[in-house]
């Protein structure tokens, strides 16, 4: 744990965040969350944060607060180098939907295409065969 951690901690902790609340914030599992805390005097109940919540939320990539607009959807990065790092980061995360199957016309084997619903080959060379007329049967 950093310097910024600890602070972000003793902040989140006066604004009356939870235990759970900090550890998914920060990353950091909870049970260190609570022995800082305890050992740094900043214990005690969490108080009710329903009217705060909306108000603010963290970057997953480097923890900064960020000002939510009212009547506009909540942003999830502050910046886009923040939203590429932490993206590139968690590949295991992307929802991948654009995935199609196809039956190649040339050599009739199945494939599968990610991002490409007009896809006819299922390799460069299968379009030369079919383009120029390659092994002709």
């Amino acid at each position: 744990m950093d310097d910024r951690q600890r602070q972000q901690i003793r902040e989140l902790r006066e604004e009356g965040y939870g235990y759970g609340r900090i550890a998914q914030i920060l990353e950091i599992s909870e049970n260190t969350i609570k022995t800082y805390c305890r050992r740094h005097g900043l214990g005690g109940v969490a108080t009710n944060l329903a009217s705060s919540e909306g108000k603010r939320q963290y970057c997953p990539c480097c923890k900064s607060v960020m000002e939510l607009i009212p009547g506009r959807k909540p942003k999830k990065f502050c910046s886009d180098k923040c939203r590429m790092k932490w993206w590139n980061s968690h590949l295991d995360q992307v929802k991948r939907k654009a995935n199609y199957s196809f039956v190649c016309p040339v050599c009739k084997k199945q494939f599968s295409v990610y991002g490409n619903a007009n896809r006819k080959y299922c390799s460069h060379a299968c379009y030369i065969k079919a383009r120029f007329g390659g092994d002709e049967v």
